[in-house]
Order: structure tokens, then sequence, then C-alpha cells
């Protein structure tokens, strides 16, 4: 079980350390720290040059079959109010995309579609403890409207650079419209769901293992089953709720989805199930583990008491004797016998003796 959880994480790593550099981040923007990108698209082909927002918007409302993708980092309020104005944002949207922590779900505002997706990274630690991240999450929120998608990001993961650079490299799937971009950060969140669970599989097998070794200390184990069991719950509240605003894409006609992209959706929503799946049984297994784990201690505390109650009985003949004979009476059976003493030392050694034998064949000792 451990090599397979060695392997599995070691392909993690090398698939995670193939990941591009995304180009659009804040820090590389020449746009500024809140707008990351903004890209105007005709027929599918990003359309060169840097625009700002008013020009690529209106560039895309000149052309029938463009759209322009803008893209935001954890706007504030101020800022993202020329935004909002400017695209015709429902307000309560707008609240929902500035001040994030919300559940996912999926809003229709007229014939703008308002999608909040929760994304999960999985926090690498060399080793699990009582304390360990497991897993961080952060918002994706999605204005999907007739020519224009707007993206707010909130958490330091979930970056969409890389997202964009596929979606470009399949011009006829953005020739579909802003509904394909709404569909890529699904299926791009989604996935990340999978790697994410992929990975906390890991410390589960690590985990049980350890419950059931001989000789792993039993004090720091509750402990890290608890923790795991929190850090399990975040991953489950990020991906349990969004499987009705999945459904609701694949299933309900909306006039700002494509019909072609409508079935996609689909796939999207079976990939969650199994995800959804997989955490569920992930929980139950922790649940059985901890069970397992409060088994083993019970246990050992009853070997340790039958131990201390053999033990406190061996002990019991000596003290018997001794403080028998010591309270110096003048009448005494062999006091002033000359084998006297010789006589309770062999009683005590013998009784012990035989008391030790007794309760080790019994497996208390």
């Amino acid at each position: 079980m451990s090599m397979v959880g060695n392997l599995r994480k070691v392909a993690n790593l090398a698939l995670r350390g193939r990941r591009r550099v995304d180009l659009s981040h804040p820090a590389r923007s020449p746009l500024g720290s809140t707008v990351v990108n903004c890209v105007v698209y005709h027929d599918g082909v990003r359309r060169p040059g840097r625009d700002s927002v008013e020009e690529a918007v209106r560039h895309a409302r000149r052309h029938r079959g463009g759209f322009v993708w803008l893209g935001l980092h954890e706007p504030g309020e101020e800022e993202f109010s020329g935004v909002a104005e400017l695209f015709g944002l429902h307000p309560l949207a707008v609240e929902d995309a500035v001040h994030a922590h919300q559940r996912p779900k999926i809003e229709q505002y007229g014939d703008v579609l308002f999608a909040v997706f929760k994304t999960v990274t999985y926090v690498e630690h060399t080793e699990l403890t009582a304390t360990s991240e497991v897993v961080d999450t952060g918002e994706i929120m999605v204005f999907t409207g007739p020519d224009f998608v707007v993206t707010v990001r909130h958490g330091r993961h979930g970056s969409l650079g890389p997202l964009r650079e596929d979606l470009e490299a399949q011009p006829h799937q953005l020739a579909k419209g802003p509904s394909a971009v709404l569909h890529a950060i699904a299926d791009h969140v989604v996935d990340d769901y999978v790697t994410v669970a992929d990975a906390v599989q890991n410390d589960i097998d690590q985990v049980e293992t350890d419950v059931f070794s001989p000789h792993s200390p039993r004090n720091a184990d509750a402990g890290r089953i608890y923790q795991l069991k929190r850090e399990l719950l975040e991953l489950k509240r990020a991906v349990v709720p969004l499987a009705r605003p999945l459904d609701r894409l694949a299933t309900e006609p909306r006039g700002c989805v494509d019909k072609e992209i409508q079935a996609y959706f689909r796939d999207v929503a079976d990939h969650l199930t199994r995800v959804t799946e997989q955490i569920n049984a992930f929980d139950a297994l922790l649940d059985s583990i901890l069970q397992a784990h409060l088994a083993q201690v019970t246990v050992a505390q009853n070997e340790d008491m039958r131990k201390i109650t053999a033990w406190a009985a061996i002990i019991a003949v000596p003290t018997m004797l001794c403080g028998v004979y010591g309270m110096n009476f003048d009448h005494m059976p062999e006091l002033r016998w000359i084998f006297g003493y010789p006589l309770v030392l062999a009683v005590i050694v013998t009784a012990c003796f035989l008391l030790h034998r007794n309760f080790k064949r019994n497996g208390w000792l």
C-alpha cells in the first residue's frame, strides 16, 4: 500500500512540474494588479495587441462572432464598479463577486449567467501532522454574457493563464462563444478536484498504514486522523454543492449557453460525481480508521490495567506478610524461632513465583 502511494505521489509531482508559466499573472500584467488580462476573440482567434477594457468591449460588439474575456483578481468594490456598469452586471452578483466566500451556484440575471466555483489545491507536506494543512481553497466567479466573459478569482491559486492558452490552441472551441470558456473553467476546476482527491488518498493510505503498524506511536494517530477529516470536509464543501449547478447547466436550456457546449457539461458532471463518491468513501474510511484506532487504544489500556493489577497482586503478598510481622507483638507464631525469618522469606518468594507464573500463563504479564 505504501509503495503504491509513493508511486502515485511521484506521478502527481511530475504532472505539477510540467505546468506552464502563467504569463497573465498580476505581477507581469501591463493592465494593473486587479485586471489580469483583457482579450478580444473573433471566431475563436485572439485579436493581437493590448486594449483597455472599454476599447476591447467596443471592438467585440462592433464585430459579429466576437467576445471579450476580462480576467480579474480580487477586485475591490470601487475597482469593480466600473466593470459592472460597463457590462450591466446585477448588483447582487457584483456583491458576491467582490466579497467572495460564496457557495458554488448558478444564477441567471437576464441574459447574463453568474457561476461560482470553489477552487482547491493540494498543499504539499513532508509529513502529515495534527496541524498540517492539506487542502487550500479559493473561488472563481464567472459572468457569462452574449459577448463577454468576466472571471473574478479569489485566492492564492486557481490561475486561468494555462487554461486560456489551451483554449486559444482550440479556436474551433472558442468560436462557440463565451459558454465555451464557462465549460473550460468548470472542467478545469473539476479536474483539480480529481487531482486533489488522488493526493489526499496518499495521506489516508499513510495514516491507515501507521494505525495498523505495531511500531506507530499511538498518541499521534488520533490528531492526524481528525485533522485529515477536517481537511476532507473542506474539500467536500467545495465539491458536493457544485453537483446541482452543473446538472442545471447540462439539462436546462439557457440562451447564453451554446447547445453543443451544453452536452459537454454532462461529461463534467460525470467527473464531479466520481469525485463526490470518492470523497464520501474517504470520509467513511477515515471513520473506520478512527474507530479502529480508538479500539486499539482501549485494548492497550486494558492490557496495561491487567499488568498493573497482576503486579499489584504479586506485591500484595510480601506487603501483607511484612506488615503482619512488623507489628512487633510479643506473642506471634515463630517469632523467636531461629528459622522463622528464612521461612517467611521463602513463603514470600514462593507465593510471588506462583502468582507470577499463573498471571503469565493467562496473558496478564
